[in-house]
């Protein structure tokens, strides 16, 4: 008895030293797609990923986005046409890795691109249809990475725009037609 003891404990001990590894992601991507969002990756022999809620509208609040923040190489990001509110980007702020960001036609205003201030390698955002106003522009002069700002439909101003042009000026901003 003792031998077959001593046998399944073997057994065993073999499994999990042969188990694949787990994505210490994993449980907040589930997270992500049990949202309605998707997790992938770049490209084949990529590591860095994309998160988007694509077509998921509304339903998509600040809870929502939470596990992104667990999500290791984001470096995409489409939060466009989600419920989105200035508070729920507190927690992309570590999202370091971070280059483009869709915020267009969310809840965002001045208020919530405080939050995008550490994220030094953003180089395209589009704040289509949002409420961000002159204020909020002011608050992006340190992303020196960030080449693409779309403003149309907010209420950003041609002197609003020229400041942060004076400070970033590689930048091009789309204010609309």
């Amino acid at each position: 008895m003792n031998s077959l003891l001593s046998l399944a404990a073997f057994f065993q001990a073999a499994k999990k030293q042969t188990a694949a590894p787990v994505d210490p992601d994993a449980k907040a991507i589930a997270a992500v797609e049990k949202a309605g969002g998707s997790v992938r990756p770049l490209a084949q022999n990529d590591d860095r990923r994309e998160v988007a809620y694509y077509l998921q509208g509304a339903a998509i609040k600040d809870e929502h986005i939470a596990p992104i923040a667990q999500i290791k190489k984001v470096v995409q990001l489409n939060l466009g046409g989600t419920s989105v509110t200035d508070a729920g980007l507190a927690y992309l702020k570590n999202l370091t890795e971070l280059e483009q960001l869709h915020l267009e036609k969310t809840k965002i205003t001045d208020a919530g691109l405080a939050h995008l201030k550490g994220l030094k390698k953003l180089s395209y955002l589009n704040l289509y249809g949002t409420a961000v106003t002159d204020a909020g522009l002011a608050q992006l002069t340190g992303l020196t990475e960030l080449k693409s700002l779309y403003v149309f439909q907010t209420t950003v101003t041609d002197e609003g725009i020229k400041k942060l042009k004076a400070a970033l000026p590689k930048l091009d901003i789309v204010k609309g037609w």
